[in-house]
């Protein structure tokens, strides 16, 4: 029958006092629903292509078979070799390329599948539907896809019959298998008799950790079918080393981000139970009168914290899941993994971890009041000690203040320990509010500084560019025009759009560098390519021959820095080049160079560009000017945004946005519960007040007043505080990828910036004490003053 009286005592502390327990309730789903979103985000963001790849049962091999030398049941029969564990296909692909309203559109592969699921390569649908039809194709999602909506059109003019297809879905698949998929009637509709027949084979292997066990496995299947049948194959593991060097910059942002939601959901959990509990000494007093032992009263406050403690862990894991889907997408997307969901230990982790936090923090002090004497107990919960709160509030009366004010902004020095708690709340949420906007801030930095977008928003790619002889014209109706006359046609038609700022020649190739075992990608301009958007970190632009500019990884890989010479091979010719910049890139893992034309002319006289890369002018719309420009060069060129930057940058800032909105509640709430326990506390003393002639709007600047202090003392703490994390957590999650940020990147904030965020602390507290303070206000004089 022990259990008895304290059940009861659990029964009656939450019936009466409801508020509070609502307030505790709030406070845990709130945070249990930003734990569930911090802690999936730092689940997912760890191996997320591995993770992907296992779900979606990626292919290990992408096989491209040549059908007229081998058959279905030869294919079929691979799939019974010894090595071999799953097979998807045979499926019928083309390889075609595209128009649109603007122009032609890079060459594509479709695929030709009757599902998106099966064994090996679990297509996943990302919106829209599956091609069921003739006409319909579902594009893959990949950043390097062609970018149509729904219900885009694209037309094949130069096919038998002018097919065309419309976009019914957008898809994902984790080895990007195909740019598209379509029926199988569709492939043999827009095969031409030139462009042969070709078959897609995926494979998954008892063994394919290491690219040797990869070769091997191919070389099996090579061995099982005819001599030449299989055209080409592609490796998982060369899309993962390229979706990992994607993703890699952004991840250690995330998880950083995700980390700090965790603690300061926890924290806040801690700061709103302990609270409660130490409100209730008055009332543990009484308890311990009629004869509750320590621990009795400590299970009893142990239970009434439980009971919203546990409602609501309920309710915040079903609304952390809620939001963490589209969150959780907008991820998948920037990973470009497909689909991605809140792992299940986590849904088990969260609210188990935060009811065992809310039972040890209630506990705590429980069992401290409880080895108190009833007296002392009740003595402690009624009034604070004899002198606090009375020299603050004298200091404040002699300054020209209205009354109701000097009592509110002296009220906290009456509870130093519970202004405490709301002090650190309200740091916490702020914290959160600074570091948020800088990490907005440099993150579009970081994306926009990779994919250079800003400086260079339209490309224009060339026919028969690269280094390579130029094309010449020949004889025939096939003739091509020779390199100079389409950089002639390109040129002529970019000096003819208003919108054309500047522009500059961009080939693209790779080269053999002294001391690295792998070749390395090296792009050439020819002309002023120093507003093209690449990051200085050290040294100077490119100004001269001879002068290449070097990345972080290229450096650490050669052992080189700024002002060393770097010897490249561009065929047999050698060429010797000082760096003289260090530039922020992590294309192919940062190894690469960028370097001008006249340095490597000497060695290739035939070098022609492979795009132009053109700035705007400000006002000018990219699509207008896109639209436009391809119409004036026609079908023959691509002219394309150049996005790769956007969506990055849109998923972070959704991210970022909402746990810092979730986070910043979380800490208004906390505000709210002390606020609560203030009012309750003091509710005697403001039936004396409106006795005496308080108005209800002096009762609301009193409460109100009470916590504006402790905000914009919060705020000034956080300021500095989230600066300085800003400035710690991103150089140091950036080096575990090897990037080392530009000063700008980091430098983001900004004195009108600094001054506003100053504030947030009392913005924050104003708002979690609104309510109370209303409630106050509407309170009854004599119903106050009966509350003893």
């Amino acid at each position: 029958m022990i259990a008895s009286p304290v059940a009861r005592a659990v029964r009656c502390g939450v019936s009466h006092r409801r508020l509070q327990t609502i307030v505790i309730g709030v406070v845990v789903l709130v945070s249990t629903a930003a734990t569930v979103v911090a802690l999936a985000l730092v689940a997912v963001s760890n191996a997320p292509f591995d993770h992907a790849f296992a779900v979606q049962r990626g292919a290990e091999v992408s096989a491209t078979v040549d059908a007229t030398k081998a058959t279905a049941a030869q294919l079929d029969a691979t799939a019974r070799l010894s090595g071999v564990t799953a097979t998807a296909g045979p499926f019928p692909e083309v390889t075609v390329t595209p128009k649109t309203g603007a122009g032609p559109l890079q060459q594509i592969t479709l695929s030709g599948r009757a599902n998106p699921g099966g064994p090996v390569d679990d297509v996943t649908l990302v919106s829209g539907r599956w091609a069921t039809r003739a006409g319909e194709v579902v594009l893959d999602d990949g950043p390097n896809e062609p970018d149509l909506p729904l219900g885009g059109q694209m037309a094949f003019a130069g096919l038998p019959g002018k097919p065309g297809l419309t976009v019914v879905g957008i898809a994902s698949s984790v080895t990007n298998t195909a740019d598209g998929w379509v029926s199988a009637a569709e492939v043999a509709a827009l095969r031409a008799a030139s462009l042969g027949s070709s078959s897609q084979m995926l494979y998954r292997f008892r063994s394919a950790g290491s690219a040797s066990a990869v070769r091997a496995d191919v070389a099996a299947l090579a061995r099982a079918l005819p001599s030449g049948a299989i055209v080409g194959t592609e490796s998982y593991l060369a899309v993962k080393t390229q979706e990992t060097d994607h993703i890699a910059p952004f991840v250690p942002f995330l998880i950083a981000f995700g980390l700090m939601g965790i603690l300061m959901a926890v924290l806040i959990v801690a700061n709103v139970v302990s609270g409660a509990v130490v409100s209730g000494y008055r009332r543990i007093g009484i308890l311990k009168s009629i004869g509750f032992t320590p621990g009795q009263v400590a299970g009893a406050y142990a239970g009434q914290v439980m009971v919203p403690t546990v409602a609501g862990c309920a309710v915040g894991v079903v609304l952390g899941n809620l939001v963490a889907a589209p969150l959780l997408a907008n991820t998948a997307t920037v990973y470009g993994v497909g689909a991605l969901a809140v792992p299940t230990w986590v849904n088990a982790a969260v609210p188990g971890s935060i009811c065992v936090l809310a039972g040890i923090t209630a506990l705590a002090p429980a069992l401290r009041a409880g080895r108190l004497s009833a007296v002392q107990a009740i003595a402690n919960g009624r009034a604070p000690r004899t002198g606090r709160g009375f020299r603050a509030l004298r200091l404040l009366g002699r300054l020209p203040l209205a009354r109701p004010v000097a009592i509110g902004l002296a009220a906290p020095f009456a509870r130093p320990a519970r202004t405490a708690l709301t002090l650190a709340a309200v740091v916490l949420g702020a914290t959160a509010v600074t570091f948020a906007i800088g990490l907005t801030s440099s993150l579009t930095m970081v994306v926009n500084g990779l994919s250079r977008d800003a400086a260079q928003p339209v490309h224009v790619e060339l026919p028969g560019g690269g280094f390579s002889p130029p094309l010449t014209s020949g004889t025939g109706s096939q003739s091509q025009p020779s390199s100079r006359a389409v950089q002639r046609t390109v040129e002529t038609a970019l000096h003819g759009q208003p919108g054309t700022l500047r522009f500059v020649a961009e080939a693209d190739d790779v080269v053999r560098v002294s001391g690295l075992a792998e070749q390395v990608p090296v792009t050439v301009f020819r002309g002023n390519s120093a507003w093209t958007g690449y990051d200085l970190l050290s040294g100077r632009w490119l100004s001269g021959t001879g002068q290449v500019e070097a990345p972080t990884g290229f450096l650490n890989a050669t052992g080189k820095s700024v002002g060393d010479t770097v010897t490249f091979f561009l065929g047999a010719h050698q060429i010797r080049a000082r760096i003289v910049g260090e530039i922020f890139d992590n294309s192919n893992r940062g190894i690469s160079i960028v370097t001008n034309w006249r340095t490597v002319a000497t060695a290739d006289s035939g070098l022609s560009p492979d795009q132009y890369d053109v700035g705007l002018r400000a006002g000018t719309n990219d699509d207008s000017y896109t639209h436009a420009l391809a119409q004036a060069l026609g079908p023959n060129y691509n002219v394309n945004l150049n996005q790769r930057g956007s969506g990055e940058v849109d998923a972070m800032i959704a991210l970022i946005s909402t746990l810092t909105v979730l986070l910043a509640l979380v800490a208004g709430l906390g505000v709210l519960n002390t606020v609560v326990l203030y009012t309750r506390d003091r509710v005697h003393d403001l039936g004396v007040f409106k006795a005496v002639g308080m108005a209800p709007r002096q009762v609301v600047a009193m409460v109100l007043c009470s916590v504006a202090g402790i905000g914009l003392v919060g705020g000034l703490l956080a300021v500095p505080v989230g600066v300085g994390l800003h400035h710690y957590i991103l150089p140091a999650m950036a080096s575990t990828v090897g990037l080392v940020l530009p000063s700008s990147f980091i430098d983001v904030y900004h004195a009108p910036a600094l001054i506003a965020l100053a504030t947030a602390g009392m913005f924050i507290a104003m708002a979690g004490a609104l309510l109370p303070a209303t409630w106050a206000a509407q309170t009854k004089t004599a119903s106050a003053l009966r509350t003893e």
